[in-house]
This record gives C-alpha cells, structure tokens and sequence, in this order.
C-alpha cells in the first residue's frame, strides 16, 4: 500500500532575520493605515510551516494587531465620557509603535515575543 501526501520530516530553518521583518512590518500602520496587520499576516502564513518559531511569533503578532483595533474602535466612542477615549487614544499609539521594536529586538535574539494587553483571537 503506498502513503499519499506523507509528510517528511525535515528541520524547519532559524532565521531571525524574517522573524525581526515581521515584527518590524507592524510600523506599516503608520504608513499606510492598514498594513500592519497584512503583511506580518502574509509572512506568518507563508512561513510558518518552514521557519522555526514563525508559528508562535505570528500568533502574536495577529493577536496584538487584532487586540488594538479592537481596543481602538472602543476607544472612539470613549471620548465623550470626560475624554477618557482620547488618552486610551494616545496609549494605543505609543503601545502599538514600542512592542513591535521591543519583540523584534527579542525576535533577534531568539527570545519568545511578549505582548501585553493582547486577546488571544488565533491560538
């Protein structure tokens, strides 16, 4: 009897170079508006069957960016009780430009990512 779509078993690769491209590819939010969720979303799904620790960073990546649209639509309304939406506003802003460098910096060093704050949407 011969096995049909039997799965080899070979050494996924370590590059922390694409790991570092993704995390850093979540800055395209202040570039284009949307692109930070697209391309880390393009690279994880790509990759993630053939680059060690892709998976697990991809995962989190998603779910930060999903996690701060979701903090930031619920953040517009929040302005009109006593302006509490236009810090949580500014909080977002800061929070989604430092952990992307954070975890790329962790990501080239082969350490796991950390995001806080994050709702796991893909697990």
């Amino acid at each position: 009897m011969e096995l049909i779509n039997q799965k080899t078993n070979t050494a996924l690769r370590t590059d922390n170079q694409l790991l570092v491209i993704a995390h850093l590819s979540q800055l395209l939010t202040y570039v284009t508006g949307f692109g930070g969720l697209i391309v880390p979303l393009f690279i994880w799904l790509t990759s993630k069957d053939s680059v060690a620790g892709m998976d697990e960073h991809g995962k989190a990546i998603v779910n930060f960016q999903l996690s701060m649209l979701l903090f930031t639509i619920l953040s517009i309304p929040a302005i009109l009780l006593f302006g509490l939406g236009i810090l949580s506003l500014i909080f977002i802003g800061i929070i989604v430009f430092i952990l992307p460098i954070v975890n790329a910096v962790k990501a080239g060093n082969g350490e796991r990512p950390s995001y806080f704050m994050t709702i796991r949407f893909v697990s």
